[in-house]
């Protein structure tokens, strides 16, 4: 998300600033006119110089991991370093702030209704060492903006497309299921949109959104089933069809997850966290963002082709039969 931030940021001919560490990554930003400032979220004297003189500033970094050797790292750079940014940022006087959340910070009613940024939630109800950190985070910037803050925050829901570097566990979905290591799937639903839609949104809540809100950037509810056929249309190849229970999966996952505990140290194939996530759907509704914000709501059939295509192109899977 950030990287089609920042690159929208410059097609819109604004003076950008980014903030990288020592062992950035920073391919996505060749070619881009940016001024990097090294830093780190947990260094808020290295935020202050990152956000001196900023008209507007985003903050859309997060350790987006559903397993970690040391969870503890994830509290520190998703809480402590968002703490950070929005001290760093009031020290600074920056006077119009985005906050990246995510739809998972979120409530999502039992009656099968959607959710919205409105639908009760608690920390009790959050699954997970992520999203426990970015609830927590989230929790601490609604304090800041009900004391004057000027901070709009974003929930993105599933974002899809290009430039997923790492890959999160969202794309790590697409390149398994490139790679044919999905056989099968649970029943479970999540909100999905092009990630250019998610970067315009991080753009109209700075434009138009009112501080202290909340705001979805979702688009269209799918189970994993139809995600996973939307792909196997792509890849012209047939979708899988065993739907397995959830009580299997969970068993699955606790020996890959104790396997990667104790013996490799590695993210394990199938993680606890991530099954546990999936016995709810993650059905949303972006009604208010489009409403009040003007969220584009494009195909998310083009952002799966484009994912597709990208990874493919920088060597993370090969395909036979490449995406047209």
């Amino acid at each position: 998300m950030g990287s089609h931030v920042v690159r929208l940021l410059c097609e819109r001919g604004e003076r950008v600033r980014v903030l990288v560490r020592p062992t950035s990554r920073l391919n996505l930003l060749e070619g881009l006119p940016v001024e990097p400032v090294e830093g780190d979220l947990r260094d808020v004297e290295s935020l202050r110089v990152l956000l001196r003189g900023a008209s507007t500033a985003y903050h859309v970094a997060a350790d987006y991991r559903l397993w970690a050797s040391d969870p503890t790292e994830i509290y520190r750079s998703n809480v402590d370093g968002t703490a950070n940014f929005m001290s760093a940022a009031r020290l600074e006087a920056v006077p119009k702030l985005v906050y990246t959340s995510t739809v998972g910070c979120l409530g999502v009613p039992r009656d099968g209704s959607l959710g919205t940024e409105e639908t009760p939630v608690k920390l009790e109800d959050m699954v997970g060492h992520y999203k426990r950190s970015k609830f927590l985070a989230e929790q601490g910037v609604m304090e800041r903006a009900r004391v004057g803050l000027p901070v709009v925050i974003v929930n993105p829901s599933t974002p899809i497309g290009s430039g997923d570097i790492r890959p999160t566990p969202t794309g790590r979905v697409i390149v398994d299921f490139l790679a044919g290591r999905i056989p099968a799937f649970v029943d479970t639903g999540l909100n999905i949109i092009d990630v250019r839609d998610v970067a315009a949104g991080h753009l109209l809540a700075a434009e138009k959104g009112r501080a202290g809100q909340k705001y979805v950037l979702g688009c269209r509810n799918v189970s994993l089933a139809e995600w996973l056929a939307m792909l196997a249309a792509i890849c012209e190849r047939p979708p899988p069809r065993i739907c397995i229970p959830h009580c299997l999966a969970f068993a699955a996952a606790a020996v890959c997850t104790a396997w990667a505990g104790t013996v490799t140290r590695r993210e394990p194939l199938i993680s606890l966290e991530s099954v546990r996530m999936s016995r709810k759907k993650m059905f949303f509704s972006p009604a208010k963002a489009v409403r009040e914000l003007g969220l584009p709501q494009s195909a998310v059939e083009t952002a799966l082709k484009d994912a597709v295509r990208w990874f493919c192109k920088h060597g993370y899977v090969s395909l036979k039969v490449p995406p047209k």
